[in-house]
């Protein structure tokens, strides 16, 4: 399902990780992967409120979890200045998908990271 939402289709996901040589690209483009399709997610099943939201951003959040041993593989890790990139990532897509009330500790809760 492409995805609709202008704003979206418009963000440049994980781009200060992409302009960052620490962080492989190949990797990062796994993360992008995992926030777009979240988004597809949030548009094939438009939550009806935070909880239902906070289940598939719970659910992405395992997948940049499991990403963790990739960036390791390769030389990188899920550091400071990833999480900070990673979890206003979260934020953006809450946010564009009109839960600016989400809170952005929550929508990430299941990190590891």
């Amino acid at each position: 399902m492409p995805i609709s939402n202008e704003q979206v289709t418009a963000h440049p996901f994980l781009h200060a990780l992409y302009r960052d040589a620490y962080y492989p690209d190949h990797v990062v483009d796994r993360g992008r992967a995992v926030l777009l399709a979240l988004c597809e997610r949030v548009e094939k099943d438009r939550p009806a409120g935070l909880t239902a939201l906070y289940a598939l951003t719970h659910a992405a959040t395992e997948e940049f979890n499991d990403l963790q041993a990739a960036f390791e593989e390769a030389g990188s890790e899920i550091e400071t200045v990833a999480r900070e990139e990673i979890a206003g990532e979260f934020r953006f897509v809450a946010r564009a998908y009109g839960f600016a009330d989400a809170d952005a500790e929550e929508l990430i809760a299941p990190r590891d990271w």
